[in-house]
């Protein structure tokens, strides 16, 4: 039986942010913290969200710690301070990952013992309530669609990049303006396009039956791979930006359908320590391994039964025989991003930690074909 459920009130568009003041007083938050990074405060993107809202801009706490890929140490430090501010609710102004870590605030703020207890592979899901802190998503980069997914991907301390998974902490509101992300650099636009792009295809592959969710990500698609390369040749083109913007949301909103190997390798694969130091970007990642993954995935039964490598083709604007992993090879390969594991600093010897998170993680379950480890090792060869 599919379950099919969309909540968030949406505003897309380069107007958007004029909303926020008004959400926010429908959502009922009087004394919000903004999470976001040292990079999105420093390029002034803070400041225009805070502009938009009828408050004192002095009093407005932020917190702006959040690393490249969250971690449950910034989310007890941002937990602490919501609490020592006397916090009604969450502002996130950022990427994936600021919106990630706000989530994960919101479920600590609120909710008793170790952010462990709360992970989906730990039987967590369920004790999350809807105590929750309320959160409204800024996003300012267009890829991982958190601002509309009831998810969000942290590492642990004892070093697992783990999923949580609730209702509860999906954000009450998306503003989703396009101008915010007109200043982005060509590689990170690059990257958290091929991201939006992998939701996409990822999860119209998964073998759930979500006709809705199908006709979603298939247009999320289409507008991704038409507008990816403009976006990031040409960071004022608005039109690119704005159907970037559309792709990345429509991929988390199709994603409650599940995603798959992609995924499940991506995750571990981030949690890696690579030159000292965890954080490879998860959408660079599901760019390199997306192809040895499409290539697993084309003779899943119920992928070829509804032809869906097919109705890629068309809304991609590919040949009818066209190689779909070597034309997503070729679109990264374009866009200056790497292609292969080993150009990012990944080591054959890693592989057997990769492999153990990939089976243990989420997603796995949710590919149209389930993966051992030995087909796991495969695809990470063939991306290496």
């Amino acid at each position: 039986m599919a379950f099919i459920f969309y909540v968030t009130h949406i505003h897309l568009g380069y107007d958007a942010l004029a909303m926020l003041d008004s959400e926010c007083a429908r959502v009922g938050i009087r004394r919000p913290l903004i999470i976001t990074d040292k990079g999105v405060l420093a390029a002034g993107l803070v400041s225009q969200t805070v502009q938009a809202l009828d408050l004192d801009a002095g009093a407005v706490p932020i917190f702006d710690e959040t690393p490249s890929n969250p971690t449950e140490a910034m989310v007890m430090k941002a937990a602490a301070l919501y609490k020592s501010e006397g916090c009604d609710g969450l502002i996130a102004v950022g990427g994936g990952s600021s919106i990630d870590l706000a989530k994960g605030v919101a479920i600590m703020a609120t909710h008793p013992g170790t952010l462990t207890e709360y992970a989906t592979i730990e039987g967590g899901s369920n004790k999350i309530t809807a105590q929750a802190a309320p959160l409204i998503a800024v996003p300012t980069t267009s890829g991982t669609g958190s601002e509309v997914a009831r998810g969000a991907i942290i590492i642990l301390d004892d070093g697992r990049k783990l999923g949580f998974h609730s209702w509860h902490i999906l954000p009450k509101s998306a503003v989703c303006d396009p101008s915010l992300t007109l200043g982005l650099p060509p590689m990170l636009t690059a990257a958290t396009g091929m991201d939006a792009i992998a939701h996409c295809i990822e999860t119209f592959l998964a073998p759930a039956f979500n006709p809705p969710a199908d006709g979603i990500a298939l247009d999320g698609l289409e507008r991704a791979w038409a507008s990816i390369e403009r976006a990031t040749h040409d960071g004022q083109e608005r039109d690119a930006r704005l159907n970037m913007m559309s792709a990345s949301m429509q991929g988390a909103m199709a994603f409650q359908k599940g995603l798959g190997c992609v995924h499940s390798l991506s995750h571990p694969l981030g949690g890696l320590v690579v030159n000292g130091r965890t954080g490879l970007h998860h959408g660079t990642l599901n760019a390199v391994v997306l192809p040895a993954v499409l290539r697993f995935n084309e003779s899943a039964p119920s992928v070829v039964a509804d032809k869906r490598f097919a109705r890629m083709r068309r809304v991609m604007n590919l040949a009818a025989d066209a190689d779909i992993a070597q034309a997503v090879h070729d679109m990264t390969e374009r866009l200056g991003l790497p292609t292969r594991l080993s150009q990012m600093g990944v080591e054959q010897s890693m592989f057997d930690k990769v492999i153990k998170g990939a089976l243990a993680d989420h997603c796995h379950k949710t590919n149209p074909r389930e993966a051992s480890a030995e087909d796991y090792r495969r695809m990470l060869q063939e991306s290496f």
